[in-house]
């Protein structure tokens, strides 16, 4: 794979690129870094072991210091899934979390397929989770050449599939980034409001405890949508349309 930007960088990689000023000197022309023309992936950890370079996720290096933008994470996570696959999946769950910045770095990528999409032929995919879901036109961004679940569509996810342990402290994250745009009553709405919806109890108990201590008082998750309010009316409020009907089952590939 070659780096995603070269910047202006004419010179050749230094024969050890791990040690001397020509390499410390490239490293400062790009932002990301990733195997391919410049360096190979042996001599990215080498300068990563010296310093030069930090690793940002799997074979995406950064340079120390450098700021982790969600686009920049975006762009360290493509490296990591086939380019042939990779206008086929979303980043989602807690791997969406990690690239708006509200969760750890993620073991494996979590992968979401649209459930119009043949998923037969993505199952060899290696080194990640696929999930078959039903994805609306709002619960998708394109961040650094990679697709990723809207911050409001991530924080429903993990409310629903993710263990409380991992979840919480992502879903308070996503809540309380101003940025994000993420609001409590209306994930709160669209779980309550959507009938036989599988986890809502546990989805609702995440929710309350990852919500600001500002909301926890006004949410009201027994009775907080009124009769005539329909599920699609709280959807298409939050722009999350796959809570029309039930969410697909995962997929998970080793």
């Amino acid at each position: 794979m070659t780096p995603i930007r070269q910047g202006n960088a004419t010179g050749r990689p230094a024969d050890s690129p791990a040690s001397g000023a020509v390499a410390n000197s490239a490293a400062q022309l790009l932002d990301l870094y990733a195997p391919g023309q410049l360096f190979s992936w042996p001599e990215l950890q080498s300068m990563a072991a010296d310093g030069v370079l930090t690793r940002l996720y799997q074979h995406g290096y950064t340079v120390p210091g450098a700021p982790a933008s969600p686009q920049l994470r975006a762009r360290a996570a493509a490296f990591a899934v086939p380019a042939a696959i990779r206008q086929r999946v979303v980043a989602g769950r807690m791997t969406a979390a990690w690239i708006y910045g509200c969760a750890s770095e993620p073991d494996l990528l979590a992968l979401l397929v649209d459930a119009k999409r043949r998923i037969s032929s993505l199952r060899s995919t290696r080194g990640c989770t696929l999930h078959e879901v039903r994805l609306g036109p709002f619960d998708v961004v394109s961040l650094g050449g990679l697709m990723v679940s809207s911050p409001s569509r991530t924080a429903l996810d993990i409310a629903l599939h993710v263990e409380p342990d991992r979840a919480v402290p992502a879903l308070r994250q996503l809540l309380e980034s101003p940025d994000l745009d993420v609001r409590i009553r209306l994930l709160t709405l669209a779980v309550e409001a959507t009938p036989r919806l599988p986890h809502k109890k546990a989805a609702l108990e995440k929710l309350a405890l990852a919500a600001p201590a500002v909301a926890r008082g006004p949410v009201d998750v027994e009775h907080s949508v009124d009769p005539p309010d329909s599920a699609q009316d709280v959807a298409q409020i939050l722009g999350i349309t796959h809570l029309e009907g039930k969410l697909g089952d995962g997929h998970a590939v080793g």
